[in-house]
C-alpha cells in the first residue's frame, strides 16, 4: 500500500505556508518543508520560513536543520524527508510536504537516482589516476575525458 502524502508546491509568497497549516489542522497532519534554503538556520530573510507562531499551529520539520557552513543536497532531503514521513505516518498522522524546490520534491516522490555514496576503492583509484596525469593531459586532451572520468557509484536504495 502506498503512503498518502499531501503536497503543496509553488513559488515564494503564494500562500503555501498558510495552506499547509490549514491542511495540517483539518487532516491531523504534520508539515515537512520542501525548500532548499529553509534548512539553513542563518537564512531567515528571503526564505519565507514559517514564523514561530505559524510553526506552533502545526508540527514543522526540516527547517533550520543545518548551518550555512554545512552542505545540504537533494540526496540529504530525500533521506531526511523519507524518515520524517515514516515517523509521521507511524503516529497515524498525514505528512504534508510544503515547499518550492521542485527538484527536492520530485526526487522524493519520483525516486530520482541521486548517486548516494561512491565506492571508496574506485574513488582512491580515480584520484591516483588523476595525480599521475600531467597538466597537458588533464587540460589539453578533451577527447579522452570519458576515460579519465570512470568512477562508478554504488546503487542507491529507493525510498
Amino acid at each position: 500500500m502506498k503512503t498518502k502524502i499531501i503536497v503543496v508546491l509553488g513559488p515564494t509568497a503564494v500562500g503555501k505556508t498558510a495552506m499547509g497549516i490549514a491542511l495540517a489542522q483539518k487532516f491531523n497532519g504534520e508539515i515537512i518543508s520542501g525548500d532548499s534554503q529553509q534548512v539553513y538556520e542563518e537564512l531567515s530573510i528571503g526564505t519565507a520560513k514559517a514564523s514561530q507562531e505559524e510553526q506552533a499551529q502545526a508540527p514543522h520539520y526540516l527547517i533550520d536543520v543545518r548551518s550555512v557552513n554545512q552542505s545540504y543536497s537533494a540526496y540529504d532531503f530525500v533521506q531526511e524527508a523519507g524518515q520524517k514521513i515514516e515517523e509521521i505516518t507511524g503516529r497515524g498522522h498525514v505528512p504534508i510536504l510544503v515547499g518550492g524546490t521542485g527538484l527536492y520534491l520530485q526526487s522524493l516522490l519520483e525516486g530520482y537516482h541521486l548517486g548516494g555514496q561512491l565506492d571508496q576503492t574506485a574513488l582512491l583509484a580515480y584520484r591516483k589516476e588523476l595525480d599521475a596525469l600531467s597538466d597537458e593531459v588533464l587540460f589539453g586532451n578533451w577527447k579522452n575525458l570519458d576515460k579519465i572520468w570512470s568512477i562508478k557509484s554504488q546503487p542507491m536504495k529507493r525510498c
